[in-house]
């Protein structure tokens, strides 16, 4: 048997998705930067990522290289680039569906080498630069110089095509121009060993982009690593007060139906104790409030906090693994049993509701 059930649904919006990819290559192209689209996301969906090769972007990046193998599959033609670096045991399948990688062992150099040898390949690696955010990364950079002597000179199946730097993923170290510079310094103390220039210096990823929206990226930075900042357009305005409004922020839409309405008590009666995830829980005791169930919960979103009611006077209250709770007390319309309820999203709930097989897909 066939389940029919339309909802929860998540609608994407394919044009509005082909603006940002659009708007955000131009403005990367004004300033000499290519974009390695980074589509984990959205779950690597291959008719996002269509989008993006039919925008002419350099590379289609994700750090599961399942998703790059479905794009590959897919038909997708531009290279990919896996932006993970890779587990040494997953040196075969990464040359085999990456045609770059993000690299800071040099053990995982050798065996990639030797896996790209016995398929006849030649495979791209760029050396991460650890700059403070204490993620993955080179620390000093005479280690960056030993990798990349060992990979230009005895690595014959590797090609060291750049530098690049992670920034505020892990230790939320703003990517400043003095930051990019000190990359920039380090990038030329490898070619300055290696004997030439280096095709790519990456300068991070999204939250290196108010460096080009303040006009104060160095020029010798050629690369970036999008993903938020196309595909849900929300980290950089809320959180770094940068003018994002030449982008969509609504490409998806969640939407879900409501199951219960009923007047009750705002705060639990009873003890308590701790919710089905382990959480011991603050409530605000506002009297009796209406109130609507969801038919959606945690399993599908993770966090509550990272969806937004569009109706206005409508508010997440909380979740529990399949149920929203809404204060609609407020709400500027009436709403009943079995209404549709629409929500913005963000990256922390988009990358769980493109990934669930309970939310069904609707593209527009």
């Amino acid at each position: 048997m066939s389940l029919k059930s339309e909802y929860p649904q998540l609608e994407i919006d394919l044009k509005k998705l082909r603006e940002n990819i659009e708007a955000m290559k131009l403005l990367c192209d004004r300033n000499g930067i290519e974009i390695a689209a980074v589509i984990k996301g959205f779950s690597g969906i291959a008719r996002c990522v269509r989008e993006y090769e039919d925008a002419g972007v350099s590379y289609i990046a994700s750090s599961r290289l399942e998703q790059l193998e479905e794009a590959k599959n897919a038909g997708i033609k531009t290279k990919t680039m896996c932006i993970r670096i890779p587990m040494i045991s997953e040196a075969d399948d990464l040359v085999s569906v990456a045609d770059c990688s993000l690299e800071s062992e040099i053990s995982v150099l050798c065996k990639v080498d030797k896996a790209a040898a016995a398929k006849g390949r030649i495979h791209e690696v760029i050396l991460m630069a650890d700059l403070g955010d204490l993620r993955e990364g080179f620390w000093t950079t005479e280690e960056l110089i030993e990798a990349a002597l060992i990979t230009e000179n005895e690595l014959k199946n590797l090609e060291l095509v750049g530098i690049a730097t992670n920034l505020g993923c892990y230790g939320s170290i703003e990517a400043t121009a003095a930051k990019m510079n000190e990359l920039i310094e380090r990038a030329e103390a490898v070619e300055a060993v290696i004997g030439r220039k280096l095709k790519y210096i990456g300068g991070g990823a999204t939250t290196s982009l108010p460096r080009l929206i303040d006009g104060d990226m160095p020029e010798r930075i050629n690369l970036l690593r999008i993903g938020e900042g196309i595909i849900y357009a929300r980290d950089l305005p809320d959180f770094f007060n940068c003018d994002m409004s030449f982008l969509n922020n609504d490409v998806f839409t969640l939407k879900a139906e409501i199951v219960e309405i009923k007047t009750k008590a705002s705060h639990p009666v009873g003890n308590i104790t701790v919710d089905a995830f382990g959480h011991k829980n603050t409530y605000e005791d506002r009297g009796m409030r209406k109130r609507a169930l969801a038919a959606i919960g945690k399993v599908d979103y993770c966090d509550f906090n990272d969806i937004y009611p569009r109706m206005k006077g409508v508010e997440v209250i909380g979740a529990s693994s399949d149920h929203t709770i809404l204060d609609i007390e407020d709400a500027e319309c009436e709403l009943k049993v079995g209404d549709i309820v629409e929500f913005d999203i963000r990256y922390g709930s988009g990358v769980f509701l493109t990934g669930s097989s309970n939310v069904k897909r609707v593209f527009v």
